[in-house]
């Protein structure tokens, strides 16, 4: 089985090696190994998560075509890499991304651009409902977006225009719609594009001869679903904003559905046809709000899942306490954790956070003091903030003031004295404190997590 599964693999390695230019087959063939091939699945031996990552982005189509030429059709295809350096013990497996059928490009060569019947739909297949995390900041817009997809013959949503910062998640609910429709439907014309490439388009067209702007509006009239991303960049430009106008008045005629993204809502666009406005508001108009705690944490904790990661719970409480604008950033984060517990060959934790954050995001901070602190404390062991400042020596009063001495130290950077002042106690009993608190901190898991929650607390 082992000299098979070898051979296999070869078979694979000369295909790509002929039909590559021999930068690209070295660059990203040549590394791979394969570890074994049982019960139809193959496993591969890459170098990083990262490389996984660029692989299937640029050589899908010639990956998905060898394999199952030399393997068969039902092949399943397995990567592992090491998490960090060369440990083989952090050794992880991730499945291939499977894209959708509906929206998989359809070439008989994949080694060849080939025009086919069918349009690209420009949907990204790993933009689906069930890659999409949901919370009370989505939760409207969401629950519009499934009931569009799921019955897209009903028009009670048309046109659907959504709005919210940038990050949010917008783009992923709007192509999650045309997936979902192009799964139910294959046979569905779906579009999405950015409103940038709509403009360019239509520039084309128009500079080139009339008959062009007319098979312009002609293609999109055609449309079954139209998705437009970020329909703000067409303020200012008064031509295609006319032909946009166009093609809105038609689908709508039509009952096609149109759905939109923007930054923000209709009543805020400026230098936008008044009459292109007007039919914007005539559906549903729903608002991505900024990304709450949960939601922040939850999107960490996939994407950590989705790259075979074990990331402690402490270091997803403070990443998600500390990024706070945009999904996107959160993204982010993880794949600069990644990078940085490779290159430095160490544990993923609060500290390597830390830096990261430091290094890689704007971190909206506030100025952590003493009270806030003192508050936070008390708020969550639910006991007297006034017993913080006494001389008891109960258990629980004492650890939650031990707590405070080291959340002051550490996050407030105050000194040992300042510290001892405020809660009558001595430098030495402060510094003995703080020590406690830290040895306690790597062998009980429940303080770490007390301990992620209070600063959770003070700092969003």
């Amino acid at each position: 089985m082992k000299e098979s599964h070898l051979k296999l693999w070869e078979d694979c390695l000369k295909i790509f090696k002929d039909n590559l230019p021999a930068e690209q087959f070295d660059a990203w063939f040549k590394p791979i190994t394969s570890k074994s091939f049982e019960g139809n699945e193959l496993r591969l031996r890459v170098p990083t998560s990262f490389f996984v990552e660029r692989l299937e982005e640029q050589y899908a189509r010639i990956l998905l075509y060898t394999l199952h030429k030399v393997y068969g059709p039902g092949v399943k295809l397995f990567y592992e890499y090491n998490q960090i350096g060369s440990d083989p013990d952090t050794s992880v497996a991730i499945e291939s991304v499977n894209p959708s059928p509906a929206v998989r490009q359809r070439s008989g060569n994949p080694f060849v651009t080939e025009v086919v019947e069918d349009f690209d739909s420009g949907l990204n297949p790993k933009n689906t409902f069930e890659n999409y995390c949901a919370s009370p900041s989505n939760k409207i817009a969401r629950a519009i977006g499934e009931a569009i997809a799921t019955n897209p013959e009903i028009k009670t949503f048309n046109p659907f225009f959504i709005f919210g910062p940038t990050g949010v998640g917008k783009t992923h609910l709007i192509q999650a719609i045309g997936i979902r429709i192009k799964e139910r439907d294959p046979k569905a014309r779906v579009l999405y594009l950015s409103a940038r490439l709509f403009e360019s388009q239509y520039t084309a067209a128009a500079t080139a001869k009339p008959s062009r702007v007319n098979e312009f509006i002609n293609f999109y009239q055609s449309i079954d679903v139209l998705i437009i991303d970020d329909i703000q960049d067409l303020m200012h430009k008064p031509g295609t904003q006319g032909a946009f106008f166009h093609i809105f008045n038609h689908l709508h005629h039509n009952q096609r559905q149109i759905i939109m993204s923007s930054d923000c809502p209709p009543s805020m666009m400026k230098d936008m046809h008044e009459r292109l406005l007007s039919r914007f508001k005539c559906g549903m108009t729903a608002e991505l709000e900024k990304p709450d705690v949960s939601l922040r944490r939850e999107v960490l904790a996939r994407r950590a899942s989705q790259d075979g990661l074990k990331i402690p719970a402490e270091v997803l409480d403070y990443i998600a306490s500390n990024v706070t604008d945009s999904i996107r950033e959160l993204e982010g984060i993880i794949v600069s954790l990644i990078a940085h517990a490779t290159i430095l060959n160490c544990e993923i934790s609060v500290d390597l956070a830390r830096t990261v954050l430091g290094n890689a995001v704007k971190i909206h901070k506030k100025s952590i003091n003493f009270e806030m602190i003192a508050q936070s404390v008390s708020d969550y062991y639910n006991i007297d903030q006034d017993a913080l400042f006494a001389k008891s020596r109960k258990r629980e009063i004492s650890d939650a003031r031990q707590m405070v001495m080291f959340l002051a130290r550490r996050d407030a950077k105050m000194p040992a004295t300042a510290i001892g002042t405020r809660l009558s106690r001595t430098h030495a009993t402060v510094l003995h404190a703080c020590r406690n608190i830290e040895e306690r901190l790597s062998m009980e898991p429940a303080l770490r997590e007390d301990l992620s929650k209070i600063e959770a607390m003070f700092k969003c």
